[in-house]
């Protein structure tokens, strides 16, 4: 009888955006919460994976090596049809899990995935551009350049939520007092009352992003198509990494909504099928708890491979143990489909790294589904293994 440990399957690090300060604070709450795998999922980077190998294996936890890249199918977005974006219809995030360490990309594919992420850094660029100039047109003697945002608040990529991080930093240096903070605040608003606690950084940062550079915002730049690759060519991009391709589910917003993509479990099977994609994650924080189990149950008697996370890729920080939408915990039924999903990534890991096939043929993208038990006992092994 396999013993069913804690995984947190994704998150994301400061290397590309992060509620964590470091490696070594995600490190010290996995420690504290119990947790025995944690899967690494930046957005287009993998730069961060030699620092958190190096943090697992002092701390001994076992890593999934995996990545995040938004995918832009132009037919949906053309219909109208929402995927796994609720705001944007045609843009699909998409996952690779378990891809080699040390992750290797031929020329073309490294080509394809680096002339993406400048397109994403040139968009940044022009927001930071079109917010200095409103802050002149404000008369407010505040202006940020891309290399200083960099620098002090990025790693590799330099992204929205950073810019929001940046402004908010500097009102608190220049405002005395809350009121007079409130008030530059209003003025930056265009007249505005800001509607949270400003003492509540997180809060703050997330309003001046959905105020400033959303659409409709003054330092908004709507993204050039050269900022997406196709969902085919993400695929492409995470076999040639080593990597299982891995749709990650939006399901149920707090209304209960669903996108036009995932309203219908059978149809979005299905389609995930046709498309050679196997394995799905769900970030569960988002979703209820009646809505997420009979999905989950539904996806794995498909046998599809399921992991959960919890993102962090917002600020404010939550606990790395995952919960359902209200700090509902999962059942035990969850906890297990979770588990045995990373093992099936671990052992993944494992057989590439001996040179052998995983649970991904990364030639064909066809999934060894008839071995998944097999494959759920190997990566146990090699999960219990690390964590002596």
């Amino acid at each position: 009888m396999i013993e069913i440990l804690k995984v947190n399957g994704h998150f994301h690090t400061p290397y590309s955006f992060s509620a964590f300060a470091d490696m070594n604070q995600m490190a010290t709450m996995a420690v504290e919460e119990n947790m025995k795998v944690m899967g690494i999922n930046d957005f287009y980077v993998t730069d961060g994976y030699d620092e958190f190998n190096e943090t697992a294996t002092r701390n001994r936890f076992f890593p999934l090596f995996n990545i995040e890249a938004i995918a832009l199918s132009k037919k949906q977005q053309a219909a109208g049809i929402r995927v796994n974006d609720p705001n944007n219809p045609g843009r699909t995030y998409f996952s690779g899990k378990g891809l080699d360490y040390p992750v290797s990309l031929s020329g073309k594919y490294k080509d394809r995935l680096e002339s993406v992420k400048n397109e994403s850094q040139r968009q940044v660029a022009d927001m930071i551009a079109l917010l200095n100039g409103w802050l002149k047109e404000l008369s407010i003697p505040l202006s940020f350049t891309y290399e200083e945002i960099k620098r002090k608040y990025a790693r590799q990529l330099v992204r929205e939520r950073h810019i929001a991080q940046a402004l908010r930093i500097a009102v608190a240096e220049m405002a005395r007092n809350e009121t007079e903070r409130k008030a530059l605040l209003q003025k930056i608003y265009s007249g505005k009352e800001t509607a949270v606690d400003i003492t509540n950084n997180a809060a703050l940062e997330n309003e001046l992003r959905n105020n400033l550079l959303k659409a409709g915002g003054k330092a908004f730049v709507e993204e050039d198509d050269k900022a997406f690759l196709s969902v085919e060519e993400v695929k492409a991009i995470f076999l040639n990494a080593g990597g299982i391709p891995c749709y990650p589910v939006l399901l149920d917003d707090v209304k209960g909504n669903f996108t036009e993509f995932e309203s219908d479990k059978e149809a979005m099977c299905r389609q995930l099928m046709e498309q050679k994609i196997f394995s799905i994650e769900l970030i569960p924080g988002r979703n209820q708890l009646e809505i997420l189990e009979p999905f989950v149950r539904y996806f794995d008697e498909q046998n599809f491979v399921i992991t959960f996370g919890t993102e962090h890729n917002a600020p404010g920080l939550a606990p790395l143990t995952v919960a359902c939408r209200g700090g509902v915990p999962l059942t035990d039924y969850l906890h297990r489909v979770n588990y045995e999903g990373a093992c099936v990534i671990a052992a993944h890991q494992h057989l590439r790294s001996q040179g052998k096939q995983g649970y991904v043929n990364v030639k064909t993208g066809e999934a060894q589904i008839a071995n998944r038990k097999d494959l759920v006992n190997l990566g146990n092994e090699v999960i219990v293994k690390a964590c002596r």
